[in-house]
């Protein structure tokens, strides 16, 4: 069975290699015209017309019909222009000018097609991922089952490698699972009878037993999943420059030739005006401009993947941030260390490190880091697990241990909860040993040193209008972060399908631009404008994103901004000085000054100077971008 995203594949592909067939059909037989008509006498006329009319039934009526579906669907582009052109030519008998026409246009969809992404990359590769069959055992043998099969409580066994099918809880085996596909976290995390796993992660060396705690179709990876493809589907049509241009260009086109049929009687001087008309600065010079400029962004680390972007971030005015990993460097680290009375530091610090060693938290790290700092020896830890509600639970060197956070205890009612210190800004996590309060510790994300620069240069120098940060991270945290780099509208404590939620409202108000790090921004890449991933860490949110920096740093996206601003005004230049030359042909064409064949080599030197001005777009500017005289500036 097909599924969306490979019909989708096959789609573009048959279009892909429909329009180079035809392009490349359209110049062997305009060659042959030219060979039959200059360099054979002995040929009749209908047969040197032969190649063309070949040229005009295999590749424009196709073009024609595509033309006329977009018509009925109400989709008037610039390159109706050449529709319009072609059917004249056919019923006039030019057939030379109606197939450098279908050249024109099959040449400027191929060459486009060049940079246009997949639209459904992200659910292939998602859906690649996951395994088609799971490994049951039953009693003491091990049956390949398939995943709806699967139900929960049923023990599965995960052999070294491969792909865990359900969420569940280790039952048996010591080992590590690679989580960073969807957390975002480039690191594998211990597993030990009573861990955590879910869909999705990479088994190690190890075999482990787990026990599904949910379905196949209820695991995280599904619902992950679930919103991609919801997102996917509903994610914002964006109108190409060249349509915008061309909304205003095709009715003047179309008038200027009817005027000249009108007022001359020849019907020869419409086709002349059309074929002088076709929108080819709209059909190929926009197209070179953004090949260029993706071409000159790959060049500083910039993967642009879906080209429409860099005409629409101009637009955007709206700009809104993840916060971890984005705004800031995304390596929490413990800053101060509150023991309660009776514990000892190194002791507490010990039997913490020892289980987060099994934790995927983001702040296990920052403890880990601080037991390994001042050398101390971690213990093996036992019965490890997460219930709902309790934070990170397990015994160590015979002691209870718990690590949870400050809402989770208070909403369990424990008679010390008043004993914890004052709320601070920041990161922290609450150690329980046998039940009794034992330290509290206090972390910080520091925030990236361009982050303030750079986040009050958008508005006076981007325009942007409005700049938020949606986060899972709790509030004072996030809040802390906020005045830090200079913003005041925060959306803390958020799900994935939250931030999507958010960031669906906010694009139906103004075009937005989203920019972030892990897997939990996906879906809210894919539903805002522009969608921008910084870094390398998850393969999932790099195909999510229409752009990707490969270095995880604020000036990439800066000089993507750059880049894209220089560009339209690039492709501007292009298009509208190449239709203001047009228009000068058009007046020719109308007073009988240029037939309609003589008018297509017209259009084409203008192609040529459109061209040759848009190919600017590839080599880099003096300055692309401004962000680091900004902190210059700030520092002295």
């Amino acid at each position: 069975m097909n599924t969306p995203a490979h019909t989708v594949e096959r789609s573009e592909t048959f279009q892909r290699r429909k329009t180079g067939t035809i392009a490349s059909l359209s110049v062997m037989m305009i060659a042959l015209h030219l060979v039959l008509r200059w360099w054979t006498s002995s040929i009749s006329a209908a047969w040197v017309q032969t190649p063309l009319l070949i040229a005009l039934v295999l590749g424009g009526i196709p073009l024609v019909y595509g033309l006329l579906k977009k018509l009925y669907r109400r989709e008037f582009g610039s390159d109706l222009l050449a529709g319009i052109s072609i059917v004249t030519s056919v019923l006039l008998g030019e057939y030379l000018a109606g197939t450098i026409v279908v050249l024109m246009l099959s040449g400027g969809e191929a060459l486009e097609s060049y940079a246009v992404r997949h639209a459904s990359s992200v659910l292939r590769l998602l859906a690649k991922r996951m395994p088609a069959m799971a490994h049951r055992r039953s009693n003491s043998e091990i049956n390949d089952v398939a995943l709806a099969d699967i139900s929960i409580g049923d023990d599965l066994v995960i052999y070294p490698h491969d792909i865990c099918p359900v969420d569940g809880i280790v039952s048996d085996g010591h080992g590590v699972m690679n989580e960073a596909f969807l957390t975002g976290e480039p690191f594998e995390v211990p597993k030990a009878p009573g861990s955590t796993v879910i869909s999705g992660a990479v088994n190690g060396e190890s075999a482990l037993t787990i026990t599904a705690t949910k379905l196949a179709i209820d695991s995280r990876y599904a619902k992950i999943m679930e919103v991609m493809r919801e997102s996917e589907q509903k994610r914002p049509h964006l109108r190409r420059l060249g349509d915008q241009l061309g909304a205003i260009y095709t009715p003047v086109a179309v008038a200027i030739a009817l005027l000249a049929w009108l007022f001359s009687g020849e019907a020869v001087r419409f086709l002349a005006v059309l074929v002088v008309a076709t929108p080819c600065p709209l059909l190929i010079a926009i197209p070179v401009a953004i090949i260029g400029s993706i071409s000159l962004a790959a060049r500083r680390s910039i993967i642009v993947k879906n080209p429409v972007v860099l005409e629409q971030i101009a637009a955007c005015r709206t700009a809104i941030f993840d916060k971890t990993g984005t705004l800031t460097y995304g390596e929490p680290t413990v800053t101060e260390q509150i023991i309660a009375p009776g514990f000892q530091q190194k002791e507490v610090l010990t039997l913490a490190a020892s289980l987060e060693l099994y934790s995927r938290h983001p702040l296990a790290r920052a403890i880990l880091a601080r037991a390994k700092e001042e050398g101390l020896a971690l213990k093996d830890a036992a019965r490890v697990n997460e219930p709902p509600g309790q934070g990170l639970r397990g015994t160590v060197d015979g002691r209870q241990v718990q690590i949870t956070s400050r809402s989770k205890l208070i909403s369990q009612n424990v008679p010390w909860a008043r004993q914890l210190p004052p709320v601070v800004g920041g990161l922290e996590c609450i150690v329980v040993l046998d039940d009794k309060l034992a330290a509290t510790f206090r972390l910080r994300d520091a925030p990236r040193a361009e982050g303030h620069s750079f986040i009050q240069h958008l508005g006076p120098t981007h325009h942007f209008q409005r700049i938020m940060i949606i986060s899972g991270d709790r509030e004072t945290e996030v809040r802390y972060l906020a005045e830090q780099v200079g913003i005041t509208e925060i959306y803390a404590e958020k799900s994935p399908e939250e931030k999507l939620a958010i960031v669906r409202d906010e694009t139906s108000r103004a075009k937005t631009l989203y920019v972030g790090d892990g897997i939990n921004d996906a879906p809210a890449m894919m539903a805002a404008t522009v969608g921008m991933a910084v870094g390398q860490s998850s393969d999932v949110t790099a195909e999510a994103a229409d752009v990707v920096a490969m270095e995880n740093s604020l000036r990439k996206v800066d000089e993507f901004m750059h880049i894209s601003r220089r560009m339209r005004s690039i492709a501007l230049q292009s298009a509208v000085g190449g239709m203001v030359l047009s228009v000068t042909g058009m007046v020719f064409a109308s007073s009988g000054y240029l037939t309609p064949v003589a008018g297509a080599i017209f259009q084409e030197v203008i192609d040529v100077l459109a061209v040759l001005n848009a190919l600017r777009a590839a080599f880099p500017p003096k300055v692309i971008s401004d962000l680091q005289d900004l902190e210059r500036a700030q520092k002295n």
